[in-house]
């Protein structure tokens, strides 16, 4: 059955065209409220939004069939990221779809604000002929302070130095060399305040950028600072602008976004050194033909091929290598619930080694897959998208390494938990028919293939302990698929890991757990 994909908002109807040639079944349904929205959404596998559409957790908690959100646009403000990840839903945006646009509206804000444009315009359509009004300002020569300078900030940077600006950017993930390369300056954010004649925002609204231009960023800045905000709404705290405004530290601002909107009502409304648009900065014909696009393909590769692009909440993985990562996302995966289902008491830490060609693929999903792996047994409701958050909340340090080729195996995983009370490694490989093996348990060397039904024991290595073993699971008719055996030393720790055709009944796993020499006797899912 193909997969089916609601469009919820208002999108170019490239978007659909591209479903629907990638064999998807695609509904339009715009302008719901959220009890329609509610009350429809469990039919669908993909969903695609703009901005209108909130995806709140109720949305989520109906969404029973829901494996991905798409944003055509940059922000997810709309989105309960913490939600959906809990559900396993994918989350994506299209961030490089609109950035030109933005950058252009951005520049366009501030030639504006520069030389007064729409007081001018108004003035003038007004029968007025206010020459002398309004001076304003030239920009060459001007410094302008970007606070990001991710693809948007880089692509203002590079209009402002074509209008021979100097660029000074703050940005803690912005590298020196990249700042060279785009030809900016990077400082810290009290420099950028006081050396700016032009500041515009560039970041995404978090816990820490929220209000962060507030009363006391206003008092950093240089006398006659002009303020451009393209970015998201609620980075400026809009009464304390108001105040700055009013006592002429900050010559003007431009604003193309608010804290609340739609903003029909503003404290910033009608001050003559404000100019205000209704959140355009994507608004071109051709950046929404661009993320209507991006989305409806970025959905459709994820439903039909598993590929991952631009997610909010997980690793990307490419169409080419999403078949290449297939069997070592079941080999960690594989891993991860042998290691949940041999954990007896609360998990402290989660420790992965990845050696040889896996160290060079996409580890971070592999390690999502290994988390969900070792959650499963103990939560039951889990997947690699939630997994890492369900982690992070239960206090469970993760701990990610890799090396070069070690042994006899061109690649192999390690994962070993650390619980309250002990310490366990389980290690294994992808062979070249592309099946994944167990080669290492507790230290200890064994080649197994995992079959849906094992069961596991811990035993001494003592004689006639196998023919006890047979003996008890043919008592209770178990049929035994595959047997594999392993010790530390002659007389030493022993384990065995046995396929079965069947679950093995608790009756039996106690009969087991009795027999001469056994430790530690478990039954096991793959």
């Amino acid at each position: 059955m193909a997969p089916k994909v609601l469009i919820s908002d208002d999108m170019s109807p490239l978007a659909k065209d591209v479903f629907e040639k990638r064999g998807i079944d695609v509904d339009v349904i715009t302008g719901l409220d959220r009890d329609e929205l509610i009350k429809i959404i469990g039919k669908y596998d993909g969903l695609a939004v703009r901005s209108a559409t909130k995806a709140t957790e109720k949305v989520i908690a109906a969404a029973d069939n829901l494996k991905v959100i798409g944003r055509a646009g940059i922000g997810v403000d709309n989105i309960d990221i913490p939600a959906a990840s809990a559900r396993g839903i994918i989350v994506m945006n299209t961030p490089f779809g609109n950035s030109i646009t933005t950058a252009e509206h951005a520049i366009t804000m501030l030639m504006a604000l520069a030389r007064d444009i729409p007081a001018a315009d108004k003035s003038t359509q007004g029968g007025k002929w206010e020459k002398s009004r309004f001076m304003g300002i030239e920009v060459t020569g001007k410094t302008l302070g970007l606070i990001g300078c991710g693809n948007i900030g880089s692509n203002v940077a590079e209009r402002a130095i074509g209008l021979k600006m100097k660029v000074v950017a703050f940005d803690p993930f912005l590298s020196t060399e990249r700042a060279r390369d785009i030809g900016v300056e990077k400082v810290e954010l009290d420099e950028l305040y006081s050396r700016s004649d032009f500041i515009t925002l560039h970041t995404p609204k978090t816990d820490k950028t929220a209000n962060m231009i507030n009363a006391e960023a206003f008092a950093k800045m240089k006398k006659g600072v002009r303020i451009v905000n393209c970015a998201r709404g609620g980075l400026i705290d809009e009464m304390a602008l108001k105040a700055a405004l009013e006592s002429g530290h900050v010559a003007g601002a431009a604003l193309d976004v608010f804290e609340v909107e739609p903003a029909k009502d503003n404290e910033l409304f009608g001050m003559e050194n404000v100019i205000c648009t209704p959140h355009l900065g994507a608004s071109t014909t051709e950046a929404q033909e661009n993320v209507a696009v991006q989305v409806a393909e970025q959905l459709s590769e994820y439903l039909l091929t598993g590929a991952i692009t631009n997610a909010i909440n997980f690793p990307s993985i490419s169409a080419e290598e999403a078949p290449k990562l297939k069997p070592y996302v079941k080999l960690a995966e594989q891993l991860g619930l042998f290691a949940g289902q041999i954990t007896e008491t609360g998990l402290k830490s989660i420790k992965i080694e990845y050696a040889g060609d896996i160290a060079e693929m996409n580890t971070r999903a592999l390690t999502s897959a290994a988390l969900a792996g070792v959650l499963k047994p103990l939560l039951s409701d889990v997947n690699m998208v939630s997994a890492p958050v369900l982690a992070r909340d239960r206090g469970i340090n993760i701990e990610e390494t890799t090396r070069g080729q070690e042994g006899a195996y061109e690649s192999y995983m390690r994962l070993t938990i650390e619980t309250e009370q002990q310490e366990r490694s389980v290690a294994g490989t992808v062979f070249s028919d592309g099946k994944p093996r167990l080669i290492q348990i507790r230290g200890i060397n064994m080649e197994a293939e995992l079959g849906p039904h094992m069961l596991y024991t811990e035993n001494c290595d003592k004689p006639g302990f196998v023919g006890a073993l047979g003996t008890a699971l043919g008592n209770a008719n178990v049929n035994i698929s595959t047997f594999n055996l392993g010790r530390e030393e002659a007389g030493g720790n022993a384990i065995a890991l046995i396929g079965i055709d069947d679950e093995i009944k608790d009756e039996t796993i106690d009969d087991v757990r009795h027999l001469p020499h056994v430790v530690r006797a478990r039954r096991m899912a793959f």
